[in-house]
C-alpha cells in the first residue's frame, strides 16, 4: 500500500512542471499525507555528494523539515486543496546544482504594500535561486506543521524589519519553475519599523518600490507577482 501511495504521488507531481497560476477567493487548504516523501529519479548517494559540497561552498546552509507538494487541486469555490508531504531540505537544494530530485517545496511569497510602494529585495550572491535579481519580499519555504500565514509574517520581519497591519490574505497560488517551488501569494499592509531582530543577509538591499517602476534585473517569479498585483487592482 506503501508503493501503491508513493506512486500515486509520483505521478500527480510530474504534472506539476508546466506552470500554474491560480487566483483565490478564499486561504488555500493544506492536506498532508502521512508517509513523507523520499526522491526516487536519483540516487541519495548523489544527494549526500551534493549536499555535502553545498554545505562546504556556503555554511548558512542546514537541513531541515519542508512540504513537498504532491499536488495542487482547485475545491471550488475560488479555493484550493494543496496536497503535502513532509520531507527534507537537502532534496530541494541539491537542484541547484543541476540535478532535478523532483522536489517541489511549498513557499509563501507577499505583496507587501505601505502606501503607493510595495517591498522589493535584490537577491544576495550567497542565496540558492535568483541571486542579484530583485524580487517582492518577504518569502520563504514552508517548514512542516507550520502555519503559511505564520512563516510570512516571520519572514517579513526576519528578512525586512517591516511590520503587518492587518491580516495577510492569500490571494493565488503559483508554480514557481526556476524554483521549482508553489508558491501561496498573499498581500499585507505594512510599515516600516527600525529593523530590531532582522537577518538581512539573503538581500543586498530592500527598498519600497512604485508599480511600474521594478529595478532590474527582475526575478521571473517577480514578474509573475506583478501580473497577481495589477490584477488585483481592478477587482
Amino acid at each position: 500500500m506503501v508503493e501503491d501511495r508513493q506512486r500515486r504521488r509520483t505521478a500527480i507531481a510530474s504534472e506539476l512542471d508546466g506552470g500554474r497560476l491560480i487566483p483565490l477567493r478564499r486561504p488555500p487548504v493544506l492536506n498532508l499525507h502521512d508517509d513523507p516523501w523520499v526522491p526516487e529519479r536519483v540516487p541519495l548517494s548523489l544527494v549526500d555528494e551534493r549536499w555535502g559540497a553545498l554545505c562546504e561552498s556556503n555554511p548558512r546552509y542546514f537541513d531541515g523539515g519542508i512540504l513537498h507538494v504532491l499536488g495542487v487541486v482547485r475545491n471550488g469555490h475560488g479555493g484550493v486543496t494543496i496536497h503535502v508531504a513532509r520531507s527534507s531540505y537537502r532534496f530541494y537544494a541539491v537542484q541547484r546544482t543541476g540535478i532535478d530530485t523532483g522536489t517541489r517545496p511549498l513557499g509563501v511569497k507577499g505583496l507587501c504594500r505601505h502606501g503607493s510602494r510595495w517591498l522589493m529585495g535584490k537577491r544576495s550572491g550567497s542565496v540558492a535561486f535568483y541571486p542579484g535579481q530583485w524580487e517582492f519580499v518577504p518569502g520563504g519555504s514552508v517548514p512542516a506543521d507550520a502555519e503559511p500565514s505564520d512563516v510570512l509574517l516571520r519572514e517579513l520581519r526576519e528578512e525586512s524589519g517591516w511590520t503587518p497591519v492587518g491580516p495577510a490574505r492569500a490571494v493565488a497560488v503559483i508554480y514557481d519553475p526556476d524554483a521549482y517551488s508553489w508558491e501561496i501569494i498573499s498581500t499585507l499592509e505594512v510599515e516600516p519599523s527600525d529593523g530590531a531582530g532582522t537577518e538581512p543577509w539573503e538581500y543586498d538591499e530592500i527598498e519600497g518600490v512604485e508599480a511600474g517602476s521594478e529595478p532590474a534585473p527582475l526575478a521571473p517569479v517577480a514578474r509573475s507577482m506583478i501580473r497577481i498585483r495589477d490584477g488585483l487592482s481592478d477587482e
